[in-house]
């Protein structure tokens, strides 16, 4: 359960912001909307004096009637409260629908915001924080912000109806409507209690929401996993976990806001108690007429309605406010990747210098320490070496996925924090070890590179690598290839992902270990699309492939995060150093002698 109490624990990037500050970030939001403001605002006041109207239409009918009761004194009666109702609807709806348009304008406004915060993260952030709980705060946490709008918005109606309400029980009877203000500070004392334990209970129930979305996320998107293993059943236990505790605190934020209007219809019992308590002696002693008494007790019903939403406000309030707190804590995180500049970056030639670099994931394990390395424009470059050699880290930071903690990082000879990423990135082309296909068809996948490719280009970029391939598929490029490539097999989600870059056209070609996991035969298939994609262009090859490797011009050997030997495949055999060991280990048995010299032992 360890793992489930934590997701009540707040994100390193999160912060506390005062509820001023949130409040004027959230009307920031709402500059672009003032005319549609003001017209709402202006349908609030016209729907609080109908609300106002009402009691008094009735009680000057009532004494009306009371002095002449005519049919006709009864049918202008009935008129005038069928009109005032029916214009309480109609500014009601005026009022709703504006507020409906405003609010769904404001809520995809701070779900843009958010989204795009989301993009510009480096992928540092991704590696520490779930994706579960970051999409939660993007749906979720955005929509729960709406409540704040719809309270604020109901807020300005509720006190112009106290206001007005006010004015006519001071001219009702002014005794009366001082007695009844004494009752407001328990209003005040009760709201101020509530709002903290509202704000603590909704900000623990937004990050279990978040846990929770995270859980299910994480095992659907692991059922292949789950399911090869026959552990659906501990899958479905560790739900169960989050789930039944997500349920408790739930439970808990229900009790603290169902506790909220007992406790306030307790101070306004009270207080009509003791207005029907003073107000009866008056009527006893002649100081006021039943009539008046009643009309009082009326307007003090209307009253207390309006006060009773905004001494609960606060407490309502904080929902949307710690949902809004979460999302601008989003939108505000600092990226650890952090340009200095942002020159333009025209075509690339590929040279690429890496000058005493210090690099770490976290701060307690370094993984290059003063790394030196300079690749040379057009080079095609192997690097090799046990897994945790650092080999993949050369191309998180030659990507800019990642920042580096010291030294430099030369790009054509300009240093890489310098650099537009929006127009250097695109010159990057890499296909990474697990490739990942969006929903939709192959050429859909292969154009996501280049938008504006035409069919034939997306076609010749398919055929480049292997055409034959395109066989296998059961609607060639119009086969759909589901979600995360589902319905294709790892081979040919390589080969999409290879035909992406290759569309693509960069200026500096990476694969990450991306024929690692492909059979012979597709290797074969691809390797003379990628001779011919490598010429002429910087290439960056980490390989556990043979047919990779020996073709590179040059072969760097990592250990540690250090360069322990580097050369051609040839004379790194000859050395018979670390590269002749991970030759003789994993390499020799994919050559073509070796192959053949199996067959003959088995033949």
């Amino acid at each position: 359960m360890g793992f489930v109490i934590d997701g009540l624990d707040a994100e390193e990037y999160d912060r506390s912001y005062s509820d001023r500050a949130l409040i004027r970030r959230i009307t920031d939001y709402f500059k672009p909307h003032r005319g549609r403001m003001l017209l709402i605002l202006l349908m609030v006041v016209l729907q609080s004096a109908v609300q106002t109207l009402l009691p008094l239409a009735i009680a000057n009918g009532i004494n009306t009637l009371a002095a002449i009761p005519t049919l006709t004194q009864i049918g202008m009666l009935t008129g005038a409260v069928v009109l005032i109702g029916v214009l309480g609807w109609i500014f009601n709806y005026v009022r709703q629908y504006q507020s409906a348009v405003a609010v769904g304008d404001v809520v995809l406004a701070l779900r843009e915001d958010a989204f795009d915060s989301v993009m510009q993260r480096d992928m540092s952030f991704y590696d520490k924080y779930q994706s579960g709980k970051v999409v939660s705060r993007v749906t979720s946490d955005t929509q729960d912000f709406s409540n704040v709008v719809t309270l604020t918005i109901n807020l300005a109606s509720e006190l112009l109806v106290v206001v007005a309400v006010l004015v006519v029980l001071f001219a009702i009877n002014p005794t009366l409507a001082l007695i009844t203000m004494l009752v407001l500070p328990g209003f005040a004392l009760a709201a101020l209690v509530f709002r903290k334990a509202a704000r603590w209970a909704t900000r623990r129930a937004q990050r279990m929401t978040a846990q929770l979305n995270a859980t299910v996320r994480e095992a659907i998107s692991g059922i292949g996993v789950a399911k090869s293993f026959r552990q659906e059943s501990a899958i479905y236990v560790d739900f169960m976990d989050v789930n039944k505790l997500t349920f408790r605190i739930k439970m808990q934020q229900g009790l603290v806001f169902s506790t909220i209007f007992p406790a306030l219809d307790i101070v306004a019992a009270i207080g009509t108690g003791v207005v029907v308590y003073f107000g009866g002696l008056q009527v006893l002693s002649g100081a006021a007429t039943a009539g008046t008494w009643y009309l009082f007790l009326r307007s003090l019903q209307i009253f207390y309605i309006p006060v009773t939403s905004i001494a609960s406000f606060w407490s309502q309030f904080q929902q949307g406010l710690a949902a809004s707190e979460r999302v601008f804590a989003l939108i505000d995180a600092e990226s650890n990747v952090i340009q200095t500049a942002n020159e333009p970056v025209d075509h690339l030639h590929g040279a690429i210098n890496f000058r005493r670099v210090d690099f770490a994931y976290t701060p307690e394990v370094p993984v290059l320490q003063g790394f030196t390395l300079d690749v040379p424009a057009g080079q095609k470059l192997a690097v090799v070496g046990h897994t945790g050699a650092g080999k993949s880290s050369l191309i998180k930071l030659i990507t800019r996925f990642y920042e580096f903690q010291g030294g430099t990082l030369l790009v054509d000879g300009r240093d890489i924090r310098r650099l537009d990423l929006s127009q250097y990135r695109p010159q990057i082309g890499l296909v990474p070890q697990s490739p990942f296909l969006f929903s939709g068809t192959v050429a859909d996948n292969i154009r996501y590179g280049r938008q504006t490719a035409s069919d034939a280009e997306v076609d010749a970029a398919a055929r480049a690598i292997g055409g034959a391939w395109l066989d296998d598929l059961p609607e060639g490029l119009q086969t759909d290839v589901g979600e995360r490539g589902a319905r294709l097999s790892l081979g040919q989600r390589q080969l999409v992902a290879l035909a992406r870059v290759l569309l693509q056209n960069p200026c500096v070609f990476i694969l990450d270990e991306a024929t690692a996991s492909i059979d012979p035969f597709t290797e074969a298939q691809i390797q003379d699309g990628l001779d011919v994609v490598m010429q002429g262009r910087t290439s960056i090859v980490i390989a556990h492939r043979l047919s990779t490797v020996r073709n590179a011009d040059r072969i760097i050997v990592m250990q540690a995060g250090t360069i322990i030997e580097e050369g051609t495949h040839d004379t790194l055999l000859l050395q018979g150093g670390h590269y002749a060991e991970l030759y003789t280990t994993y390499f020799r048995h994919q050559s073509i002698e070796y192959i053949e010299q199996v067959g003959a032992w088995s033949g």
